[in-house]
C-alpha cells in the first residue's frame, strides 16, 4: 500500500508548487487506487511513469482534460483551428479535431490526450467502452484511468509498452516517452516520473 500522506507531501512540494487542489488530489487518487486494485504487486516504476504522463498531458491538472484545456469541444476546435492557421502545429497535416461527417470531433481527451478516430476505435476494443459513439466519455475519470492503464501497459498507443522500458534491472525513463509520443519532451517527462517514483518508493 502506498503511504498517501508521504506521497502527497512529496509531490506537493516538488511538482505542484507547494499547493494541491481537490481535483488534482482526486485525479491522483484515482490512478493510485486503480494501481493498488489491479496491480498490488506491480512495478512502482510503471505507476510513476503513468502519473508523470498524466501530469504532463493534463498540464498538471491531474484530471481528464480536453486538448487546449478548453471548457468545450467547440472552443477547443476554435483554438486548434487558429493555431493551425498560424502555422503553430507544424507536425499536423490534417486537422483531426474538425467535425467529421457524423458530427464528432476526435480531438485530444483524457489523461493521455487520445486523438484521431482510429485511436478511439482501438481503445473501444480494449476497454469495452464505446468511445466511437461517445468520444466525450474519454473525459470521465474512470474511463480515462482505464485508457491510461491499458494503453500504456498493453502498448495500444504506439506499440511500445511499459514493460519495454521497465523490467527487472532495466529502466529507461527517457525512452519510455515512446509509449506516448516519440521523443517529444522525453527528458522533461522522465524528470517528472523520477519525482513520482521517489514519492512512491520511499512511501
Amino acid at each position: 500500500m502506498i503511504n498517501r500522506r508521504f506521497f502527497f507531501d512529496t509531490v506537493r512540494a516538488r511538482l505542484f508548487h507547494g499547493r494541491l487542489r481537490a481535483g488534482q488530489i482526486d485525479g491522483m487518487n484515482a490512478i493510485l487506487d486503480r494501481f493498488e486494485d489491479v496491480m498490488p504487486e506491480g512495478d512502482d516504476r510503471w505507476l510513476a511513469y503513468m502519473l508523470a504522463t498524466a501530469y504532463h498531458e493534463t498540464a498538471e491538472t491531474m484530471h481528464p482534460v480536453r486538448e487546449t484545456l478548453a471548457p468545450s469541444d467547440a472552443r477547443a476546435m476554435a483554438i486548434l483551428d487558429d493555431a493551425f492557421a498560424r502555422g503553430r502545429l507544424k507536425g499536423v497535416k490534417t486537422p483531426y479535431w474538425r467535425l467529421d461527417t457524423d458530427g464528432k470531433s476526435w480531438l485530444g481527451r483524457g489523461f493521455v490526450q487520445l486523438t484521431h478516430r482510429r485511436n478511439y476505435e482501438a481503445m473501444t476494443k480494449v476497454t469495452g467502452i464505446d468511445l466511437v459513439a461517445a468520444p466525450e466519455r474519454a473525459m470521465e475519470i474512470d474511463v480515462a484511468v482505464t485508457i491510461l492503464f491499458r494503453g500504456m501497459i498493453d502498448g495500444c498507443f504506439t506499440g511500445r509498452k511499459l514493460a519495454d522500458f521497465f523490467a527487472g534491472d532495466r529502466e529507461d525513463w527517457t525512452g519510455a516517452r515512446r509509449i506516448i509520443n516519440g521523443t517529444d519532451r522525453a527528458v522533461l517527462v522522465a524528470g517528472y516520473a523520477r519525482t513520482f517514483y521517489a514519492a512512491i518508493s520511499y512511501a
